[in-house]
């Protein structure tokens, strides 16, 4: 089998696991590709928390990221959740680029914009946001997408091209990223991926798990259960002790709890890095 075949074989592999035909590219094929990758494939950092001594793993080769999501119930974060959804979409057909976002600084989230009849569209699996539906970028107006208490606001691009997405939660402006509309490969972020894999990174020092299926999702942030439907949220406690979190993870997610606990050691998830 040369190289060629095994990427397809990975490609085939990652459409079933997504339970998504190979449809010709379109908008409604797009969404539906982009709808269940939230579904089956979480935004998450325990893959990350357990591979951070592994530089093999700073960015998994694709059959071993294929294996998190099937045996484990794992994801990622942006840099492998949007990376390997853009090649699936490269290899479907689309024209898509990967674009770095600045957040607090320069270029460290990574998006995909997808080209589509003559306009482009935002896609983005890897920001633990609700993006069931690519969303326009050459919009006039800014667009809204509600979920629970959270309220993500793309606006229109600026006269450089760059488009800013807000994520307002309980009515408060909480974070948010600039797409850079240079296409980028993703061997350019190799040093703020390694920067990510730091002692004092915040996905070194925080525990998240994102799951989402069209209007609702399940957030593991910590000790804290966020459930939300609709406009409805509820968040819960359920963790005292970091000891208690694989059984969480289990449970709710269907991660292996030895898988976790492996994770997590060394990690104090009792405070919020991102407040």
């Amino acid at each position: 089998m040369g190289a060629g075949d095994g990427a397809r074989t990975g490609f085939e592999r990652y459409l079933r696991l997504l339970g998504v035909p190979a449809r010709p590219p379109g908008l409604a094929a797009l969404a539906e590709l982009t709808s269940a990758h939230l579904s089956r494939v979480p935004f998450e950092n325990v893959s990350k928390l357990l591979h951070r001594r592994d530089p093999a793993m700073r960015l998994p080769p694709l059959e071993r990221w294929l294996d998190g999501i099937e045996r484990h119930r794992f994801g990622g974060t942006c840099y492998a959740n949007n990376s390997r959804l853009g090649e699936l979409l490269a290899h479907l057909g689309y024209e898509v680029r990967l674009c770095g976002a600045d957040m607090s600084r320069p270029d460290v989230h990574v998006v995909n914009v997808v080209r589509l009849d003559g306009r482009e569209y935002l896609v983005d699996v890897g920001y633990g946001a609700p993006f069931h539906a690519p969303l326009a970028l050459d919009a006039n107006a800014p667009q809204e997408v509600e979920l629970g208490a959270d309220r993500y606001v793309l606006h229109p691009r600026d006269d450089a091209g760059r488009s800013r997405m807000d994520l307002v939660r309980d009515g408060r402006l909480r974070h948010g990223y600039s797409v850079n509309p240079a296409p980028r490969s993703i061997g350019e972020f190799a040093g703020v991926i390694e920067e990510s894999f730091a002692g004092s990174a915040s996905f070194m020092n925080a525990l998240v798990i994102v799951r989402h299926a069209p209007g609702r999702s399940l957030a593991l942030r910590n000790m804290s259960l966020v459930e939300s439907e609709g406009l409805m949220h509820r968040r819960t406690l359920v963790a005292t002790h970091v000891d208690e979190l694989p059984e969480v993870a289990e449970t709710r997610f269907g991660m292996p709890r030895t898988l976790v606990r492996l994770a997590l050691v060394g990690v104090d998830p009792s405070r919020d890095v991102w407040s």
